[in-house]
């Protein structure tokens, strides 16, 4: 059976409204959830950015769902305190959390003042940050040298088991890469042969573990509404090339533009019809994902849950 979780964007709700939110979200009938970690939102009108890790132990204790969040070490974070995090995050709450690890975004990075690397060496400085974690889970004393600096670190606090670390990829370069050290993909949703090749990529190198799915949604009261908040929320959806290496949100609003209604419809599923959503949703998951979160990119969470309870989660669980 597919879990269906409820995905809780920082970006746009305080971590006040944001936690209501996901505890309505169980009630309304989800599985799980996951979350965003971001520092900036991508665009001004979103407008928010709470710290993950204080609103994940609330969260977590608030709830009965298992958690995840997405998440970068390696220069926001050093990978001691990556550790550090999610060692107490799965000590107090056994079982039910988990972390997918990705190469970083320049909008929540850039603020160390260290250059912003290129792809690949974030992917390498990635990996040493996975050994780092996965040494110091496991009880190590680690010292390091490379585009990670350890000296001697130890987390005290420990698990009784380490959670799992998925590979956070949008390619199937990236996610053919994870599969080597990965204990699951977690990958957004775009079209579907991009989908296909990101799923087939990490297969045929190994890739093991759940295979997760992040879906944007806008189910609206009309077609005209779901597009409005489109445009209002999601337009940075639009941008495709320099994604990772925009360090503001103006500079996110700025290169979106004023994106062109088709535009808007590739970057997340947009309608008033919930049954056709879940059907969108469906064709995508049966792709081979095991586990689907579910983004409603309004700022209004309450309309958006108390429809996903009334309409939009039983459609897509007949549509599986």
């Amino acid at each position: 059976m597919v879990l269906i979780g409820y995905h809780a964007s920082h970006e746009q709700l305080p971590p006040g409204r944001l936690l209501a939110a996901v505890i309505r979200a169980e009630e309304a009938g989800f599985d799980a959830a996951m979350c965003s970690d971001h520092l900036a939102p991508w665009g001004v009108r979103q407008g928010e950015s709470g710290y993950a890790w204080s609103w994940l132990g609330a969260a977590l204790a608030s709830t009965s769902f298992s958690f995840g969040v997405v998440t970068a070490p390696g220069q926001r974070y050093h990978p001691v305190i990556t550790a550090q995090a999610i060692a107490t995050l799965e000590e107090m709450f056994p079982g039910r959390f988990w972390a997918a690890l990705g190469s970083g975004e320049a909008v929540n990075e850039h603020v160390t003042g260290d250059a912003w690397p290129p792809k690949p060496r974030r992917n390498e400085r990635l990996i040493q940050s996975v050994d780092v974690i996965r040494s110091l889970l496991a009880g190590d004393e680690v010292t390091r040298s490379g585009e990670i600096e350890v000296h001697r670190a130890r987390v005290w606090s420990l698990p009784a088991t380490p959670p799992p670390l998925l590979g956070a990829a949008v390619t199937a370069e990236t996610a053919a890469w994870a599969a080597g050290w990965a204990d699951g993909l977690a990958t957004v949703a775009q079209p579907r042969d991009v989908l296909e090749g990101v799923l087939a990529a990490y297969r045929d190198a190994g890739g093991r573990g759940p295979r997760a799915l992040q879906v944007h949604i806008a189910l609206e009261d009309s077609e005209e509404a779901a597009l409005a908040v489109a445009r209002d929320q999601w337009r940075h959806s639009v941008i495709h090339e320099s994604l990772w290496d925009i360090e503001q949100p103006e500079d996110f609003d700025a290169l979106a533009g004023d994106p062109t209604d088709d535009a808007l419809r590739a970057g997340a599923i947009l309608g008033s019809d919930a049954a056709r959503v879940a059907e969108r949703i469906a064709e995508l998951v049966r792709l081979g994902f095991d586990r689907v979160y579910l983004h409603g990119i309004g700022p209004d969470q309450s309309r958006f849950l108390e429809r996903a309870e009334r309409e939009l989660l039983p459609a897509v669980r007949r549509a599986l």
